[in-house]
């Protein structure tokens, strides 16, 4: 069930209002049924899978608990993120081996690893287990996160859906503000971008040098306003419902660098591999070559997580390269900062280091798009051919006009409202007004396609 069909407005529409007219201690039974039922409608198969590993990884965490020695502690942990990386590996991986006719479960990267915070939370006594099955599976399976984030941890989540807020008109209000903003930048902003650029993929030849730039920086978009448009959905829903998810997004396009970068880009997986493996092989407490072995190991996992395609596994090396080669030229930029002047200018400490960052991010966000290697080593080639001279315009190609101004336009309102306006305490009047805003323009620029969010794939 898309969030951006008609379906899951008539299902959320019903399941908010099912949950606040029960006592606040029986809705987690609520918000179970709904969730299942809605991972049920992309098949029943799934949701018996999905069953299925949460009871197992249920039974892996209370055996963990009641084992009084740390060898055996050791042991059935190491057991159940065996099963868990092999229930991921079978049905993610299996195109790496030719395997044919294994349907991957939607949000499988995501409730994977979210299980596996658990378990590992429960082995290093951070949190105890939770007896109760059907509890604990409504944490697995809570819907409006559960295709693609953002990663919860059990001791922040649990608590919420055993106990839900009452409703209150302000978060209520606030929620609707953020659901409808996510459509907004699905709808608006990410579909229309997939209308430009979708053709050049599909027609690499009307690709000539000087369309690569412009490709690159409409997908950065589109992947974002795609990606963080259905947290934001995931998180409006769950807010209208009661429950605080966690904060995924903190405006990428800003970013300095490779590493702060990853302090803004989806922080609950990035937080994941800081806790759960960057930190367990040593961090930066190491000798220098480990240091980069474990930067390296973290993102040839994280190119990993996201497919099963070499573009993806390239993916993750280059930024985990490029963070190794920011580590090592920091080192030097520094001494040489302290002894020159004129670096002390905003020239040299974030316009130059934030044009080389969004490059690099932009041409590397390419590899996701590309079916494979050799499309966007072709890609990456182009703007140094002669070709890219040649006299080409984007109408020559089929593009209209109203979908570049629409694109244009609205990435324009995205920078201003998500830097200016987002981040402030805004008046409830202004809320109401930025609602119907958004609502106006869903309905007359949104495409009413049903396009899938493009991390549905992971």
């Amino acid at each position: 069930m898309l969030f951006n069909s008609f379906a899951f407005i008539g299902f959320f529409a019903a399941t908010f209002g099912v949950v606040h007219s029960l006592p606040v201690k029986n809705r987690w039974i609520a918000l179970l049924i709904a969730s299942y039922i809605f991972y049920a409608y992309a098949g029943i198969g799934l949701a018996v899978l999905l069953l299925s590993f949460t009871f197992v990884q249920y039974c892996a965490a209370l055996c963990i608990a009641k084992q009084q020695t740390l060898r055996r502690k050791k042991l059935f942990l190491v057991v159940s993120i065996a099963i868990a990386v092999l229930f991921l590996g079978f049905f993610k991986y299996a195109g790496f081996f030719q395997f044919e006719g294994i349907v991957l479960p939607m949000g499988i990267s995501f409730y994977t690893f979210q299980i596996l915070a658990y378990i590992i939370d429960v082995y290093r006594g951070d949190i105890k287990p939770e007896k109760h099955f059907a509890r604990f599976a409504v944490f697995v399976s809570f819907f409006p996160q559960l295709i693609a984030g953002p990663i919860e941890r059990a001791k922040d989540l649990m608590p919420q859906l055993q106990k839900p807020e009452k409703f209150d008109y302000l978060t209520a209000v606030s929620g609707l503000q953020l659901l409808l903003w996510g459509f907004f930048k699905k709808l608006v902003i990410a579909d229309h971008i997939s209308l430009l650029i979708d053709r050049f993929f599909l027609k690499p030849e009307l690709v000539v040098g000087w369309h690569i730039p412009i490709i690159a920086i409409l997908f950065f978009f589109q992947i974002y306003c795609d990606f963080s448009g259905y947290v934001d959905i995931a998180i409006g829903s769950a807010r209208l419902l009661g429950i605080k998810l966690s904060q995924n997004f903190n405006l990428p396009y800003l970013s300095i660098s490779v590493r702060d970068f990853w302090h803004r880009w989806h922080i609950t997986l990035s937080q994941w591999f800081k806790d759960y493996l960057y930190i367990p092989l040593g961090g930066n407490r190491v000798a220098w070559w480990r240091w980069y072995a474990n930067i390296l190991i973290i993102f040839f996992i994280s190119g990993l997580w996201h497919g099963a395609n070499w573009t993806f596994v390239l993916w993750g090396l280059l930024h985990g390269i490029w963070i190794c080669l920011e580590v090592t030229v920091a080192k030097i930029y520094n001494f040489v900062f302290q002894k020159v002047r004129f670096m002390h200018t905003v020239l040299f400490v974030r316009i130059i280091p934030w044009c080389i960052t969004m490059l690099f991010i932009c041409y590397s966000f390419l590899l996701f798009r590309s079916e494979s290697l050799e499309l966007f080593f072709d890609l990456f080639r182009e703007p140094f051919r002669l070709q890219m001279w040649q006299i080409t315009y984007f109408h020559n190609t089929d593009i209209k006009a109203f979908d570049m101004n629409v694109v244009l336009s609205a990435i324009a309102f995205l920078l201003c409202y998500e830097m200016y306006i987002a981040k402030r305490h805004v008046p409830l009047k202004l809320q109401w007004v930025l609602v119907t805003l958004f609502l106006m323009c869903i309905c007359n620029f949104g495409i009413a396609q049903e396009k899938e969010f493009i991390y549905f794939r992971f």
